[in-house]
């Protein structure tokens, strides 16, 4: 891991977790795997502490255990996962993703999911229920049944998977992940690995148990009794049994990006052919959604007569139409969809590789295009389709004045987007007699990008929490205010007491916010649609490292 990652990853955790979870995460990114004495003697944390930290960091996903490198009996050693971490920067993607999906309910699910970490599933269901109720009108509630069918639905289409079991072989597939983070840190000896779960290792990775879970969420209600009351309900919550006692589920990260994967590719087609071609490339990638593997080259091959059976009733194409433009697609030079076979009208499949070898091109030409200029894209799209060009060549293919060529062949060259050749005809490398050819290689370029994405995003996190530590008072004032005005309302004051509350936040003040405000919503904003570009670039680099 380079180090824009590592000081991501740290603002990462300092932001969810804190600065000792922070502390204790960055150093195993920096240090490698270790056991618990070297980490509390390096980070000068107590025992107690750096185990909390872990717990959280096991919990998360975020750091994995292993038995030591000495054998069986040597202390267990904990090795952060940096690219777990990293995956936090794109939890409001996943949210809106499973609420464009699966509605609210699924929108909480999977927010719950990412706050803990991991959970059973009547817990999850009891607490997305009880929050649903809580926004719904007086007199309504969410029954249980509602929020366990979109549970189930979540998992069959594989956007949950069940945790591993944790144990040896003895253990058997219901151990509670929970019990075993705690273990990790008490009794490093019996720690083992933890991986992501695969169908393949894993066959009860998406089989959802029987609940036995009757009722309807309830609205919370303060009770009179404080703390020791709420204490006593939840204790007395926790001893009932609902037949899944020990199966925890998590969020499958892998699942989501096929689906941005699929969008995305989906989109290239909308706008370089049209809308039903796109349709025809969304029923071919859902109809393989769930059978493809995360990093298969392409989907399972599928027929014409396959294809026309699962278009949208909306499409009304007809089948010689169908083929016309499943033609279209597999002669198009982006090669999204290639023909496999003759059977059955045709056997075709997305390139899933090629296709992101080109969305990856496309951002970087854009890249290119808006730091350097059309002209400077212009040779740079040159130089990938025609692979070597001497200067000259660049000049005249590219109808640049010379002068101008070669400023830009070598700004681009200073920023590292293109390479230099040099290709001798003699032994001595006389200059004379050596060819100079411009090159650009894409895949060492995406990483070079890639990395300048990461420390965007840091840069943009720590002035987010600069402009917020900067205006702190302000912020903590108005969120008082704020709370004493939504006690008023539950009350029942009259609006005489509400506007002189209201009145507490000067005018000044009131602007100063309302420009804070702007100013977190740009650079929120900014972290997603850079992540959109860290998606692309990193599912390519992952794509050709696997191919």
């Amino acid at each position: 891991m380079t180090a824009q990652e590592i000081r991501l990853c740290g603002l990462l955790l300092q932001e969810h977790f804190g600065e000792m979870v922070e502390k204790v995460g960055t150093h195993l990114l920096r240090s490698g795997a270790q056991n618990l004495r070297t980490i509390v003697q390096e980070t000068n944390l107590s025992v107690d502490l750096v185990k909390k930290c872990l717990c959280v960091l096991v919990q998360h996903g975020a750091c994995c255990f292993t038995s030591g490198r000495k054998g069986p009996g040597s202390p267990t050693e904990y090795r952060a996962c940096c690219d777990r971490i990293l995956r936090v920067l794109r939890y409001p993607r996943y949210i809106y993703t499973a609420k464009t999906l699966y509605g609210d309910t699924g929108e909480l699910i999977i927010e719950e999911l990412l706050q803990r970490g991991h959970m059973t599933m009547s817990s999850t269901v009891k607490t997305v229920a009880d929050r649903l109720t809580q926004n719904m009108e007086e007199g309504h509630s969410m029954d249980y049944s509602e929020v366990s069918s979109t549970f189930s639905k979540l998992v069959e289409t594989h956007f949950l998977q069940r945790c591993p079991p944790v144990g040896g072989a003895g253990t058997s597939g219901s151990a509670a992940p929970a019990a075993a983070t705690s273990a990790a840190a008490a009794a490093p000896a019996a720690a083992v690995s933890v991986a992501p779960p695969t169908p393949e290792s894993f066959p009860e990775c998406y089989s959802v148990p029987h609940l036995s879970l009757i009722g309807r969420g309830k609205r919370q209600l303060v009770p009179e009794n404080g703390e020791d009351q709420r204490n006593a309900k939840r204790a007395k919550m926790d001893t009932e049994t609902h037949g899944d006692e020990g199966i925890y589920w998590q969020v499958n990260f892998e699942r989501f990006h096929q689906h941005f994967r699929d969008q995305a590719i989906i989109s290239a087609v909308a706008n370089k052919l049209d809308q039903t071609s796109s349709e025809i490339v969304r029923t071919i990638l859902r109809m393989s959604e769930v059978t493809t593997s995360a990093t298969a080259a392409c989907t399972k091959p599928l027929s014409a007569n396959e294809i026309f059976r699962s278009l949208p009733a909306s499409y009304n194409i007809p089948r010689h139409i169908l083929d016309q433009y499943l033609t279209l697609l597999v002669d198009d030079p982006m090669e999204f969809v290639g023909k496999t076979g003759e059977s059955g009208g045709g056997m075709f499949v997305v390139n899933l590789h090629r296709a992101l070898a080109n969305l990856a091109r496309a951002t970087i030409e854009s890249i290119v295009q808006e730091r350097f200029g059309s002209r400077s894209a212009r040779i740079f799209r040159l130089l990938l389709r025609k692979r070597h060009l001497e200067q000259k060549q660049v000049e005249d293919f590219a109808m640049i004045p010379a002068k101008e060529a070669k400023d830009m062949l070598y700004t681009l060259l200073s920023h590292n987007l293109v390479q230099l050749q040099e290709i001798p005809k003699t032994p001595d490398f006389a200059p004379s007699r050596t060819f100079y050819l411009y090159t650009v290689n894409q895949l060492p370029t995406a990483r070079m990008l890639l990395q300048n994405c990461y420390k965007t995003v840091a840069n943009l996190i720590e002035r987010r929490l600069f402009e917020t530590k900067e205006n702190k008072r302000l912020l903590e004032k108005s969120q008082r205010i704020e709370a004493i005005l939504a006690s008023l309302q539950a009350s029942g004051a009259e609006p005489e007491q509400l506007s002189e509350v209201e009145e507490m936040i000067s005018a000044p003040e009131k602007q100063q916010l309302d420009v804070l405000k702007l100013h977190v919503n740009k650079l929120d904003s900014a972290e997603n649609q850079v992540d959109e570009t860290v998606f692309v670039l990193e599912s390519y680099v992952s794509s050709t490292s696997t191919s």
